[in-house]
């Protein structure tokens, strides 16, 4: 992200596909890898919260809001 913004924290409940998230959990955890006893240690809906906002962000999802 090139430029700054100011952001916040807003906890909602949104509505995706079961592939969607099959898909994040499955990137997540070839990114986290196993520990020593063969699980994963990454919080999944942390992930999908990073995932979603980069993707508002770059959509310009204040651009659209604007527009509606």
């Amino acid at each position: 992200m090139a430029e700054s913004k100011d952001t916040i924290t807003v906890r909602v409940n949104i509505e995706m596909t079961t592939a969607s998230l099959e898909m994040i959990v499955e990137k997540a955890k070839e990114k986290a890898g196993r520990d020593a006893k063969g699980i994963y240690r990454i919080d999944t809906a942390d992930k999908v919260s990073e995932m979603v906002s980069c993707f508002l962000l770059e959509k310009d999802f204040e651009g659209y809001v604007r527009k509606t």
